[in-house]
């Protein structure tokens, strides 16, 4: 009689007995509740006609095939649950209806899910854009942490009285951002004040829209220091990495350097809408970077950049060399490269920078007879000028520096003589080839002190003898040697292709080294003894052991010229005591030989005492 049923479990009704209960289903749609109690262990069913089961028992919340006693029934879900199984008939077409619904279910559910997903790396993709690109900008504004460090390194009293140098408003002017359209290479010998004249610049505007960087040989330390300077991260701290896929990380130092010069050209564009001014980059100490083949390949993707940059206004870059080789590698490709070359101090300047200098460091006033003295030793270099000021006996701190300067070229460049081993030929050429272009220019400054007679303290400016790079080079019989000079701080190579020595210190070296006893006569022997080697490697010997001193021997001659004799002599034995005094004047250099090259020196200041009233009067004119 019944169309379908379902079964509610177990219920517990007032009374404290258990009871089942089920609804039967009849064709006029009227439901039926067929109760089970049992009372006394008797069982009993009782059928009710009620539209709502609760007017006889209280029920439970329904759940399938299961009741949970104390909970009450819902009828209006049993009755909507009834349906469906009434409408569930178990046809075909019914059992693919619901498949078609539960697929389109979850085929919404996985594209809901995915575009979230792409929706949320698209945004983090943005947000990262944005957040580096925030970054670089933060890294040109006023206060840039590299300005701070490196302006930490100059003292509050240098900055006053600042001595405008030749080429100071220039560098004002660039870092200012008034001049547009070129890139620049400054150039100079160690202890110039190149870098000091960048930091002044600097503190005119406050390092705003300017950074400095530190070049480094490794290109990777060049890449983590471009990245600090720039606040560029070079996506190390992408998270796309973890997804296993492969990081824009995974490449070389040269990649992620133009990856940052590209986010820098980025930025630069933004910033120059805003302010109309371009940005600066100072790549300092920039001789640094090997002179090899990875080197070279850094050098002309920086240049490309520089090149690129300055072209469309957008970012200004300054290199910063001590070497001449930089300016040799920048001048293939450079069309808009300007040089800039940063000499010494003039006798006028050194002065100045000498008795404020005192003044400041001990509270004195230094002559200008000891200032000019200073000079005629030590020459306008602004490091040594700072050296000698901040010692109390600045006379013996000059002579000291010179000395320091000689022993450093004699232990690099040291002569040998005729005992050089063979091994060390090489050596003894760099060594001949220091020496012939170091006596040339000493030959050149005597000829010129002689014609002018200025050996005594005037008003002229030190003038180092030089020498065109070529023609050094044929003095030398060596082209190769000159670079290595450079960057030993022997000789120096100016934006002119000029040589001449490296410091005014360095030129009083030579001329102590070319005055010294047997000098000619040593140089004339490593060279003898250089040419001798490279003639054994020309050269066919034969040896006889076992011979006779004194002995005549006849060697027969197959030859139509018929036969040649041969005679054995003894040479005679050098005398031991000779050797040791001529050694003795090649290598004595005692406490009494530097008193005496003091003593010198001071005599080309003091045997024109008399005349000091007449050079006052001139420097006064």
């Amino acid at each position: 009689m019944s169309v379908g049923r379902r079964a509610f479990g177990l219920l517990k009704p007032k009374g404290g007995s258990i009871c089942s209960v089920r609804r039967l289903h009849t064709p006029n749609q009227h439901f039926h509740y067929q109760l089970s109690f049992r009372f006394n262990n008797q069982k009993s069913q009782q059928i009710q006609h009620c539209s709502k089961p609760s007017a006889l028992i209280q029920y439970g919340q329904i759940r399938q095939f299961s009741l949970v006693p104390g909970m009450e029934l819902n009828p209006e879900e049993d009755e909507n649950n009834n349906d469906k199984d009434q409408k569930s008939d178990g046809s075909p077409r019914s059992r693919w209806k619901e498949i078609g619904i539960k697929c389109l279910e979850t085929a919404g559910i996985t594209f809901s899910t995915l575009a979230m997903l792409a929706l949320a790396g698209w945004g983090y993709q943005e947000w990262y854009h944005m957040s580096t690109v925030k970054k670089i900008e933060d890294a040109f504004k006023i206060g840039d942490p590299s300005f701070v460090l490196s302006a930490q390194t100059k003292r509050t009293g240098e900055t006053e009285g600042w001595v405008d140098r030749q080429g100071q408003e220039l560098l004002n002017d660039v870092i200012a951002g008034k001049l547009v359209g070129r890139y620049y290479l400054l150039i100079g010998e160690k202890g110039t004040g190149k870098t000091s004249m960048l930091l002044e610049a600097m503190r005119l505007t406050q390092g705003a829209n300017c950074t400095v960087i530190d070049a480094h040989a490794d290109p990777e330390i060049f890449r983590i220091r471009l990245g600090k300077a720039l606040n560029f991260q070079f996506f190390e701290d992408y998270i796309g990495a973890l997804f296993s896929l492969r990081g824009p990380r995974d490449t070389t130092a040269l990649l992620d350097i133009e990856r940052a010069m590209n986010k820098l050209e980025e930025v630069a564009f933004s910033i120059k809408k805003k302010t109309h001014k371009p940005l600066v980059l100072i790549i300092n100490n920039f001789h640094l970077i090997r002179d090899d083949d990875e080197g070279q390949h850094l050098i002309e993707l920086l240049q490309q950049k520089a090149e690129a940059l300055s072209a469309t206004g957008l970012v200004t870059i300054i290199f910063n060399s001590d070497d001449y080789w930089v300016y040799e590698r920048l001048k293939k490709l450079g069309t808009r490269l300007d040089v800039v070359t940063i000499r010494d101090l003039s006798r006028k300047e050194s002065v100045s920078v000498l008795q404020r200098a005192r003044r400041q460091n001990f509270n004195e006033t230094l002559s200008l007879e000891d200032a000019n003295h200073i000079y005629n030793l030590v020459g306008g270099r602004p490091q040594h000028l700072t050296a000698v000021a901040a010692q109390k006996d600045v006379i013996t701190t000059c002579h000291k520096l010179i000395d320091r300067e000689r022993t450093w070229f004699l232990n690099q460049c040291g002569l040998l003589g005729m005992e050089m081993d063979d091994d060390v030929m090489e050596s003894g050429k760099f060594s001949t080839s220091a020496m012939l272009l170091m006596r040339a220019l000493v030959e050149m400054d005597r000829r010129r002190q002689k014609e002018t007679g200025k050996t005594h303290l005037d008003c002229n400016d030190h003038q180092l003898p030089q020498v065109p790079l070529w023609i050094a080079r044929k003095i030398m019989t060596r082209p190769d040697y000159i670079q290595v000079y450079d960057n030993l701080n022997i000789f120096t190579i100016d934006s002119n292709s000029f040589v001449r020595a490296d410091s005014v210190p360095m030129m009083q070296a030579f001329h102590e080294i070319a005055d010294m006893p047997g000098f000619d006569e040593l140089l004339a022997e490593t060279q003898q003894r250089v040419s001798d080697i490279e003639s054994l490697g020309r050269t066919r010997e034969l040896v006889a052991k076992d011979l006779v001193l004194n002995g005549t021997y006849k060697i027969d001659m197959k030859t139509e010229k018929g036969s040649a004799l041969v005679s054995l002599l003894q040479q005679e034995e050098e005398d031991d005591d000779d050797d040791f005094i001529e050694q003795t004047n090649e290598l004595k250099i005692t406490e009494e030989l530097k008193s005496w090259w003091w003593s010198k020196r001071n005599a080309k200041f003091k045997s024109h005492k008399h005349d000091e009233h007449e050079s006052k009067e001139q420097c006064d004119k």
